[in-house]
């Protein structure tokens, strides 16, 4: 039978080399950062997808109301929905806006008189994207201003892990492109 100073010496012993013993440290190390680490690596990549989805909106949109400004949109008559479809084929690489789901994108086309101040509301109020949007072509030839502004909802994932760069309701960041110029005479 062994004594008792025995049985507290071994259990003095195993202490003293689970205490010393650096095998696998560094896993329980890793295991204490990794969930920061991936949260901000992919706060990071979300917000750098953000941030090229918006840039090629605005490459986009700056494509697209060039129809207005050369006499295409006007001469061709395009409506909303071709005007739409046409922004949407260049950008739907990264957007959600083919195949019927033009509702994803609201544009708003607006013609101001020379000497009229331009106002713009803002598109956001209490969370929500507000309207009303007008889609109207200018006429050809007339020195009037045009203010063309795109908008798309853009889902947002790792707003859940505290990263919060949302601006609408329900985790989405709204996208914004505008472009404004003279029509061409």
């Amino acid at each position: 039978m062994s004594s008792p100073a025995a049985a507290t010496a071994s259990v003095r012993n195993a202490l003293y080399r689970f205490r010393h013993n650096r095998r696998g440290s560094a896993a329980v190390e890793f295991a204490l950062i990794a969930p920061l680490f991936f949260g901000m690596l992919f706060a990071i990549l979300e917000t750098a997808i953000i941030f090229f989805a918006g840039q090629l909106l605005d490459h986009g949109m700056q494509q697209s109301a060039r129809l207005m400004l050369t006499h295409q949109a006007q001469d061709s008559g395009m409506d909303e929905t071709a005007f739409k479809t046409d922004l949407c084929n260049r950008i739907k690489v990264m957007f959600n806006c083919d195949g019927g789901n033009l509702a994803n994108l609201n544009v708003d086309v607006k013609v101001f008189p020379p000497g009229t101040a331009i106002t713009i509301t803002a598109p956001v109020v209490g969370g929500n994207l507000t309207g009303p949007f007008s889609y109207s072509l200018p006429a050809v030839g007339s020195p009037n201003t045009v203010v063309i502004r795109a908008f798309y909802k853009w889902p947002l994932y790792v707003t859940g892990l505290g990263y919060d760069i949302a601006n609408l309701n329900g985790r989405q960041r709204l996208l914004a492109a505008t472009a404004a110029f003279h029509v061409e005479p």
